[in-house]
């Protein structure tokens, strides 16, 4: 019936394991749940994770060197023996105990792949303000946002997928680096003309960020997007902020917003920073970044 896919690195992922493997006993249907570690080196989460052997129906393995987000992904959908793959990231957890009952009533014929939605825990530190607030904002979305944009809105951070569909496509395995990575993939379903039903059953984003560490990732992302814009794998429909980067380059104004960064970027990191830092200062930050790339540097 299903095979839940678990990538983790550095993360003890036993709770989030433990239940799932209590919904799917609840259910009373044919499953299995495999989490595949990749080359950790973090010996506490490698023995906390290794319980995850000792429940039924749930595989914990070690990985001897380390493959990357997109190889991890497409081996644990080989391994999966199942016709239903359900990807979860190892810092998400089920929004309700319905979770994994609400995915079942989705399977259908004529259901190809599903997204359930992403949520944030309400109360967060002033040191994650930023990554908390752009979640919440950018990408806990209703189901009406979602289908506005219903590829565009995609993220891999937890989605069902019929294996026989998932093998057509696949995670893009020669993408390297951080970021976009969501885009690139809900691209190939679009492409493929592969149908995304959006139904409302969020998982939670555990793991925040602090700010700076989420800037930093951020910056990593908006190279990665030139590499992957620039090899073809996405467009800039995917991408809002490709989409106004690529249109400021037709106008050749990049010179214009590159002289506004370097003036302004300080202000704007210390506004994002801050306990209450504004997303459309964090769009202008990333817009700056973005126009002082060059293809070379990403």
């Amino acid at each position: 019936m299903i095979s839940i896919l678990i990538p983790t690195y550095n993360y003890n992922v036993f709770a989030l394991v433990e239940n799932l493997f209590k919904q799917c006993e609840s259910a009373a249907i044919k499953y299995e749940i495999l989490v595949l570690d990749d080359a950790s080196p973090d010996k506490k989460s490698l023995e906390e994770n290794s319980k995850i052997n000792l429940l039924k129906h749930c595989s914990f393995q070690i990985l001897n060197e380390n493959i990357g987000r997109s190889k991890i992904r497409n081996l644990l959908a080989e391994k999966a023996n199942f016709d239903w793959l359900l990807f979860l990231d190892a810092d998400t957890f089920p929004s309700s105990s319905k979770f994994i009952k609400k995915y079942l009533i989705a399977f259908s014929e004529d259901t190809s792949a599903i997204f359930g939605g992403v949520d944030y825990p309400k109360n967060n530190s002033e040191s994650f303000s930023l990554r908390h607030k752009y979640g919440c904002e950018r990408e806990s979305l209703s189901i009406a946002k979602r289908l506005k944009n219903p590829y565009r809105s995609f993220i891999t951070m937890g989605f069902a997928i019929r294996k026989a569909v998932f093998q057509k496509i696949k995670f893009n395995e020669k993408l390297a680096g951080y970021g976009y990575e969501d885009s690139v993939f809900g691209y190939e379903l679009q492409k493929n003309n592969i149908p995304l039903l959006h139904i409302d059953n969020p998982v939670v984003h555990l793991n925040m960020e602090t700010n700076e560490v989420f800037i930093k990732k951020s910056q990593l992302a908006l190279q990665n997007l030139l590499n992957f814009y620039e090899s073809g794998v996405i467009n800039d429909e995917m991408v809002r902020i490709l989409k106004i980067y690529l249109k400021l380059k037709n106008w050749n104004l990049l010179f214009a917003i590159r002289g506004l960064f370097s003036v302004f970027n300080k202000p704007m990191l210390k506004n994002l920073n801050s306990p209450k830092p504004y997303l459309f200062l964090f769009d202008l930050y990333r817009l700056g970044y973005l126009s002082s790339l060059k293809i070379k540097d990403a």
